[in-house]
């Protein structure tokens, strides 16, 4: 493929990428407000104790084939259906071996009415697994516009489920069906926006090609999921139901910011270098494009929320959830990052070094889980406030290995990232001393949002900044045309 084609590609998919993903956490948002006025940070921190189990058991059902698919050089009708009957045998089996843990589950926290939610909340992977094949056929294909429509319509008619069961009373159970029913959503779009469709051709020896990457992938996406559920699985077992959901509320919100910018990414990074993985040069160059682009989207983003936090929690949610505030702030510092790490990742994956993906990832979740087990009796502030610098710090490793595969030195990387990192900092900064006389807290917000955003953009410009003036020439192309 020639540079303009893979520009025009990759420029397409991060606009809807980014357009998809923006409208996708503002629905989350519209919907998650409603949701948490009614609710308690109880029922969430109920359904979150079980989220850690849902996302291990879509690691397994998938088992990396997605990223072993969109990897391989060439594809055929029998690869898809392949990965097609593996997810949904593998699926039913677990299914199977979680509905009879549920006990288990429900006595590790301590709370019988876990055992029924358990097996509610399962059914989700087992749904997922019909499409994980047509997600990997768009993923690889770069269908970006087609899986956005599919995410959108699942948040639309899945918040108003939610939100609709939460009003009549079903508390926790307005939550999980609410997740149930966007998975079930999403998977008959990517049907209805797939050609691709499964025969039945029992041949799993497509598979065996693909075990050495996908196996150390499903080992790495499990302690990844571990890793970023610690917090819940310690608090579930050691503190009250409102804490986990307090940390629940707030690593929401946090999510949905920094995996707006990762959606955006993640629609084209791996396919993009996958496709020059054998052009080092090249591939160094649309790298540290990616890379700028990652930080000049992240970081005024989630430094922009954490200025917010107090107002937009107050005003959002109401004062019963105030002890998530600084929860969210701790965790907007970290999930500045989050980003960056997710594209390195992608980098050493498009090279096919799942190997280092995996082991960079297993040992980082360990070291997590004994420092979390250590300092959990130090409280929840403390644990997260470690947790955010460990993995802040845990990117010089990940630089060792992208600078070993493309030779990206460190302060190549960091004249990427850092100018993007400062400027959002000091935009943040300053607007904080300019509002924060402001005395109603409505005003406040709005004016931090318009402070913010306009001092930020107009440095972007007056700087000439070659990111933000390739978005604006995109745009204004797209528009013309």
């Amino acid at each position: 493929m020639s540079d303009q084609n893979l520009k025009e590609n990759t420029a397409k998919g991060l606009l809807w990428g980014g357009l998809s993903h923006s409208l996708q956490q503002l629905l989350s948002l519209f919907f998650g407000i409603f949701l948490a006025r009614i609710l308690t940070p109880a029922d969430y921190g109920m359904v979150g104790m079980l989220s850690v189990f849902s996302l291990i058991a879509s690691s397994l059902q998938e088992s990396g084939f997605t990223a072993a698919l969109a990897k391989k050089k060439e594809i055929n009708h029998q690869d898809y259906n392949a990965v097609f009957w593996f997810s949904i045998l593998a699926s039913a089996c677990l299914y199977i071996i979680l509905f009879f843990c549920a006990p288990l589950i429900a006595q590790f926290f301590d709370k019988p009415e876990l055992i029924p939610l358990a097996r509610y909340c399962f059914l989700g992977f087992l749904i997922s697994s019909f499409g994980i094949a047509q997600s990997a056929y768009l993923f690889r294909n770069l269908k970006v516009k087609q899986k956005a429509k599919a995410t959108l319509l699942g948040s639309v008619i899945s918040g108003v489920i939610g939100v609709t069961m939460a009003l009549l009373g079903f508390a926790y159970w307005g939550i999980a069906t609410q997740s149930l029913s966007y998975i079930l959503i999403v998977t008959l779009c990517l049907w209805h926006y797939s050609p691709w469709r499964p025969t039945f051709h029992f041949n799993f020896e497509p598979l065996k090609k693909m075990l050495s990457f996908s196996s150390k992938m499903l080992i790495t996406n499990i302690f990844t999921h571990v890793n970023n559920n610690i917090f819940t699985i310690i608090l579930g077992r050691f503190y009250s139901d409102s804490e986990v959901g307090f940390f629940t509320q707030a690593n929401k919100w946090s999510s949905m910011a920094h995996y707006t910018v990762i959606g955006m990414i993640n629609s084209v990074a791996l396919p993009t270098l996958a496709s020059v993985a054998h052009e080092q040069e090249r591939q160094l160059r649309i790298f540290r494009k990616m890379l700028r682009f990652t930080a000049f989207a992240s970081f005024p983003v989630m430094l922009g929320l954490l200025l917010i936090a107090h107002d937009f929690i107050v005003i959002a949610i109401e004062d019963k959830w105030m002890g998530s505030i600084v929860i969210l702030q701790i965790l907007c510092i970290g999930g500045a990052f989050i980003p960056i790490t997710n594209l390195y990742s992608n980098l050493i994956i498009s090279k096919g070094k799942s190997n280092i993906y995996m082991w960079n990832t297993v040992i980082l979740g360990l070291l997590q889980i004994i420092i979390m087990l250590f300092l959990f009796p130090y409280g929840i502030r403390t644990m997260i406030s470690v947790y955010v610098l460990v993995n802040i710090s845990w990117l010089l490793v990940w630089q060792y290995f992208v600078n070993k595969e493309i030779k990206l030195s460190l302060w190549s990387a960091l004249k990427d990232i850092f100018p993007f990192a400062f400027i959002a900092a000091t935009v943040m900064t300053i607007t904080y001393f300019i509002t924060r006389e402001i005395d109603s807290i409505y005003l406040r917000l709005i004016t931090k949002i318009i402070i913010a955003a306009s001092f930020y953009f107009c440095i972007m410009w007056f700087s000439k900044s070659v990111t933000f003036r390739e978005c604006i020439d995109y745009l204004l192309k797209k528009n013309k045309r």
